[in-house]
C-alpha cells in the first residue's frame, strides 16, 4: 500500500535540519481520563482537529482539558505555507452532515468556547464562507451558552464572501497575519499581507462587537522592527487580540528555523505589543492561536469593560 505523501510540493525541496529546541521550550505530556475521552469523542463524531492535522505541540495539555480546535471542510489544503504541516493536495467535497456534527461534538464535551478553524479552500466559489456560517449557527442552535471563536482563511479573490462568517456572528473572529511581510512570498506564497488586514480591518467595520484576533509567528528570519511594524499594522486594522509564538519546523522539508527566541524576548514583545494598545497579548514559545483560548476569551470580555469604563469616566 502506498502512503499518501503530505506535501508533495515539498518533495523537492533542500534538507533543512531541525534544531534541537533550547530547555525553555516544553510540552506538558499529559495522558489523562479526559485526554481519551476527548479523543474519542473526535473519533466518534469522524472530525478533524487543527491540534492533530498540524501536529500541535499542546495536544495533550489542551486536550486533557477537553479543548479541541475543530478543523472545518476536510484535512486537505489548496495551499502550500512553508511552515504548516497540514495536508496539501486536492481536497473532497464537503461534508453536508459536518455542521451537525461539529455542534454535537461541542455538547458532548460541554464547551463553554468553541473554537472553529479550517484548511484554505480556494477551489470553492465562495472559499467555505456559507460552510463556516452553517456550522457557527448549527453549533449556536445546540449549543446556546457556547461562544464560539473562528480562525478564518483569507478568502482571497472570494470577493465579499467574509461577510457571511461575520453574519453568523461568531464571538470572536481570528484570522492569523503568520509572519511579517517581508517573508510572505517565501512562507505564505499564496496570501497577500495587506488582503489579510484589510479582512481583519473589514470585519471590524461590520460588526464593532465582535472580538478580532491575529497570530504571528517568530524565529522565521523577521527582525525586531518588522515585528513591531506588523504591530501597528494591526493595530491600524482595529485588532483586539495578538498572538505571539514561537515557530516549530514540522519536517526537514519545511521553512528552515531561524532561531529560538527567549522568554524574555517573548516579554518584551508582550509589553511592546500592549502599549500599542491591544486588549491582550499572549506572546510565549509555545503560544497558539487556541491554546488557552477560554481564558483569553473570558480575559477580552474584562479588558474590554475596563476600557469602556475608564472611557466613560474620563
Amino acid at each position: 500500500m502506498t502512503t499518501k505523501i503530505r506535501h508533495p510540493e515539498k518533495v523537492n525541496k533542500p534538507v533543512n535540519p531541525i534544531k534541537k529546541k533550547p530547555s525553555w521550550i516544553k510540552s506538558k505530556l499529559l495522558n489523562s481520563q479526559e485526554f481519551f475521552l476527548t479523543k474519542s469523542i473526535v473519533n466518534q463524531n469522524k472530525l478533524k482537529t487543527v491540534c492533530e492535522e498540524a501536529n500541535c505541540p499542546n495536544i495533550t495539555e489542551c486536550w486533557s482539558k477537553r479543548h479541541a480546535t475543530f478543523l472545518i471542510m476536510g484535512d486537505t489544503c489548496t495551499r502550500a505555507c512553508a511552515f504548516c504541516d497540514v495536508i496539501t493536495g486536492k481536497p473532497r467535497a464537503l461534508n453536508p452532515l459536518e455542521p451537525l456534527q461539529i455542534a454535537s461534538a461541542i455538547n458532548k464535551l460541554n464547551l463553554k468556547h468553541a473554537v472553529i478553524t479550517s484548511v484554505d479552500r480556494d477551489d470553492l466559489i465562495d472559499g467555505g464562507a456559507n460552510h463556516f456560517y452553517e456550522v457557527i449557527i448549527e453549533t449556536k442552535k445546540n449549543n446556546p451558552k457556547t461562544t464560539i471563536e473562528v480562525l478564518t482563511p483569507d478568502f482571497l479573490r472570494k470577493g465579499e464572501s467574509y461577510k457571511k462568517v461575520i453574519e453568523a456572528k461568531p464571538d470572536v473572529f481570528n484570522h492569523n497575519i503568520e509572519t511579517v511581510p517581508g517573508l510572505y512570498r517565501k512562507i505564505r506564497p499564496g496570501s497577500r499581507y495587506f488582503a489579510s488586514l484589510e479582512l481583519l480591518n473589514n470585519t471590524k467595520k461590520i460588526d464593532k462587537n465582535i472580538f478580532t484576533k491575529s497570530g504571528l509567528m517568530v524565529g522565521l528570519g523577521e527582525n525586531k522592527d518588522e515585528i513591531i511594524q506588523v504591530m501597528d499594522d494591526l493595530r491600524s486594522a482595529k485588532v483586539d487580540f495578538l498572538t505571539i509564538g514561537q515557530y516549530l519546523q514540522p519536517s526537514v522539508k519545511h521553512h528552515p528555523l531561524d532561531r529560538y527566541y527567549t522568554l524574555e524576548e517573548f516579554d518584551e514583545l508582550k509589553n511592546v505589543a500592549l502599549s500599542k494598545g491591544f486588549l491582550l497579548v499572549s506572546a510565549t514559545p509555545l503560544t497558539r492561536s487556541s491554546y488557552h483560548a477560554d481564558e483569553d476569551f473570558a480575559a477580552l470580555q474584562r479588558n474590554r469593560m475596563n476600557q469602556t469604563n475608564a472611557q466613560s469616566i474620563s
